[in-house]
């Protein structure tokens, strides 16, 4: 299932961030794997970042468990420590734990039909 988060820089940090993403270190991606995430994108528009994670399980319910994997972590506990000299803030999403943003709408979804999952 996808989820996308919004988070924001720190004013002036955009090129470092950019920079601290050519390449994330390889511990970082096998923790990332086995905390059950596919693929995680990021664009950035300003200082805003958007995300795409696409995570085994359910919606918010798969990616909460992959944060609580990814919490225990110390790869991902030593790239969030660091990446807080980047990022100011995850802006808050609708279940207040995994910040993930409400689906509004969703063009596979709306072609398959309401009885077809879509992700």
């Amino acid at each position: 299932m996808k989820v996308a988060l919004h988070s924001v820089l720190r004013e002036g940090r955009e090129e470092d961030y950019d920079r601290e993403h050519a390449a994330v270190p390889d511990d970082l991606l096998a923790a990332l794997r086995r905390a059950g995430i596919r693929d995680w994108t990021i664009w950035r528009s300003g200082r805003h970042l958007f995300h795409l994670v696409d995570v085994e399980g359910e919606a918010a319910g798969g990616f909460a468990a992959a944060l609580d994997v990814l919490a225990a972590d110390p790869a991902d506990r030593a790239w969030q420590e660091h990446m807080a000299a980047f990022v100011d803030r995850f802006e808050p999403g609708e279940d207040g734990r995994t910040n993930a943003l409400p689906e509004v709408w969703n063009l596979r979804g709306q072609l398959s039909g309401p009885d077809e999952e879509h992700s």
